[in-house]
């Protein structure tokens, strides 16, 4: 049956391109640790299929028509959108889709209750999927890619209890319908604390960050399914802060399995708390 091979909850700030010569060199030593471990770990877990959940920005849907769950079809993903590009100032990228594992995802989910929308047309992405394509150089691995947007935004949307029995029921259909010996990585991609456009946009909630990022290495998913809750990720950081959402899927998927930190970061330009786990699928 197919198995998850790499599983991984990454930051995604725009600033960590944009604006990365802003950063200390102590800050950006963190950020390319962060990314090589990423990338390397990724590489050598030899996907063949990538599904990666991450927050739309009320990008590719409206308040009053929003999914909670959009799963992106189409046969190739390009980005930046036009519209982000001088606001996020990375590179353009193609990354190949897959329109077959993309309906086995949509049609498997739904018969586990679990309703999704799915995009056959190009879906417009900002720092969502673009910062993790051009860092992790996903249009260099060749292998096929399936976003999935998230809604973390438009409430009620989704909370922690539910999108871990989301990533469950994932991992169920990853173990029987997609083909027999399929390699998967997953990957949930957004966070840290951060306010985007709010009244504390500048603000940073370490220690809401440093303890999120400890039970994710810890593997403590009772502690983080009862106290990672919307209101408590609001108050790091309104708007943004429950990105993390998208890593609950994963740890969903993959059970309580511990993981590995490559380092934490704070820089002001980023706006963001900077930091990722890698978790070990083998242990």
């Amino acid at each position: 049956m197919a198995e998850i091979v790499f599983a991984a909850g990454i930051p995604h700030a725009p600033a960590i391109v944009g604006l990365f010569d802003k950063a200390t060199p102590e800050q950006q030593k963190v950020v390319r640790h962060t990314y090589a471990g990423l990338s390397g770990g990724l590489r050598r877990a030899r996907p063949d299929l990538i599904i990666a959940f991450a927050n739309d920005h009320m990008t590719n849907s409206r308040i009053i028509a929003y999914p909670d769950f959009l799963i992106g079809m189409a046969a190739e993903h390009t980005g930046p959108h036009e519209w982000f590009k001088p606001w996020i100032g990375c590179r353009d990228y193609v990354v190949k889709g897959s329109p077959e594992a993309a309906e086995v995802l949509f049609r498997g989910m739904s018969r586990r209750g679990v309703r999704m929308f799915g995009s056959r047309q190009p879906l417009k992405f900002d720092d969502n999927i673009s910062v993790p394509s051009v860092l992790l150089e996903l249009d260099t691995l060749g292998v096929p890619l399936v976003p999935v947007m998230q809604n973390c935004t438009v409430p009620p949307f989704p909370d922690q209890h539910r999108c871990y029995e989301v990533g469950q029921k994932l991992s169920d259909l990853i173990r029987h319908d997609f083909p027999a010996e399929m390699r998967v990585a997953l990957i949930g991609s957004g966070g840290l604390s951060h306010e985007p456009g709010g009244a504390r946009y500048l603000f940073i909630d370490e220690a809401f960050d440093r303890w999120f990022i400890d039970l994710c290495v810890a593997a403590d998913h009772k502690r983080m399914l009862r106290e990672l809750t919307i209101e408590k990720m609001e108050a790091a950081g309104s708007g943004g802060t429950a990105e993390l959402l998208a890593w609950v899927v994963v740890m969903g998927a993959i059970g309580e399995k511990p993981g590995q930190s490559f380092g934490y970061a704070i820089c002001s330009d980023f706006r963001c708390g900077i930091g990722a786990v890698a978790w070990n699928l083998a242990a």
